[in-house]
């Protein structure tokens, strides 16, 4: 029996916190007003948008917790990484 462990148990919770900071800032927030403030790609930010479980550097985390005003722990959620039992061929 093999024991394997899944990749992706840190996710960038992106497009929360943005509708939480639109609803406190009683605005709208663009991903081009992000990438503009931040210095973030639009394309990168889209796929953080669209894939939770994108790899995010550090720097993308930081710029967007300061243009965001929100802690690190508020944009990415971290689940444990359950085991997954798999049988092994002889």
């Amino acid at each position: 029996m093999v024991i394997e462990y899944g990749k992706n148990v840190i996710y960038v919770e992106l497009k929360s916190v943005m509708l939480q900071k639109q609803l406190a800032w009683g605005r709208t927030i663009t991903v081009t007003e992000i990438a503009d403030a931040s210095g973030i790609s639009r394309m990168t930010l889209h796929r953080m948008l669209k894939d939770r479980a994108y790899n995010a550097s550090t720097d993308h985390l930081n710029k967007l917790c300061a243009y965001l005003q929100c802690s690190l722990y508020e944009l990415v959620r971290w689940e444990p990484d359950l085991p997954v039992l798999q049988e092994q061929v002889a």
